[in-house]
């Protein structure tokens, strides 16, 4: 079945002089205006469409992409409020409403938001809301260490930086662990550290593990080469001149150098490091 506020696969059923229709199984046919049909166009073949409602609340596909799907987060800038709410732009024709009462603050235009997208369970129109704390997943995080995760940046705390996780489950990301500036509303990859007996979640954005000392190994190998066999960088250099070089932080570069040292391909000196 077809899913407004989502991307679907469908087949066309006609093709019309303003357009084709699309089978939308129980929701009808949906008109897919000409404007977004694919050149080449005939019955029965298959269309991948995202469905909204239009500015007349009547269902409609399109190619268009927006920046975000019913069921997720992401940062919309607002285009315009008025006495109904603030109007986001999410990417498409028709912009995407934060009633009043899904606002935490009263919105400006101009100002960009993180906000969730829904579809409202009484009539299926889709909005979105600031108010993020209600739509993280209630179900326990099953997350293994080492996992790979997919991270948008929320909000700072005194101690790091608060991610929402796969679009479900909030962590911390340590500020001591992160070298590199990073952004309200970004979406960077990150790695699952530990989930905490209380369901709490510990970030980082380097894999941890040997796996990820022997790739970054590799990846000082490499910066040596480049630079005629010599860095100046050692384990007493600053974490962040380390991050600015190599990309990695002061933790996992003295690991790999140890690594590389045991190994006897490079020297440790008094103010770099040297290959062998």
């Amino acid at each position: 079945m077809a899913t407004p506020g989502k991307y679907n696969t469908l087949s066309i059923v006609k093709v019309v002089d303003f357009g084709v229709y699309l089978d939308g199984g129980d929701l009808g046919e949906i008109l897919l205006p000409m404007k977004w049909v694919p050149e080449g166009c005939k019955p029965d073949d298959e269309i991948e469409v995202f469905l909204y409602f239009d500015s007349e609340d009547r269902l409609i596909a399109t190619t268009m992409r927006p920046f975000a799907q019913v069921g997720e987060f992401a940062l919309l800038k607002a285009k315009a409020v008025n006495e109904v709410g603030a109007f986001l732009d999410w990417g498409l024709e028709k912009d995407l409403l934060v009633p009043y009462r899904e606002q935490n603050a009263k919105m400006i235009e101009g100002n960009s938001y993180l906000v969730y997208i829904y579809a409202d369970p009484q009539g299926g129109r889709i909005a979105a809301s600031a108010r993020l704390e209600r739509f993280l997943s209630p179900e326990p995080p099953d997350y293994q260490p080492m996992q790979e995760v997919e991270l948008l940046l929320w909000r700072t705390t005194d101690i790091g930086y608060m991610a929402i996780i796969n679009n479900q489950h909030e962590g911390l990301l340590y500020a001591s662990e992160v070298y590199e500036d990073l952004e309200r509303g970004q979406r960077i990859r990150g790695y699952v550290i530990k989930v905490r007996e209380d369901g709490k979640i510990d970030l980082s954005l380097q894999k941890p593990g040997y796996e990820k000392i022997d790739e970054m190994s590799e990846r000082i190998m490499e910066l040596l080469r480049e630079n005629n066999g010599y860095l100046d960088l050692n384990d007493k250099s600053p974490a962040e001149e380390i991050y600015l070089i190599s990309g990695m932080s002061k933790k996992n570069f003295k690991k790999s150098i140890g690594a590389l040292y045991k190994q006897k391909l490079i020297i440790i000196e008094e103010t770099g490091i040297r290959m062998v």
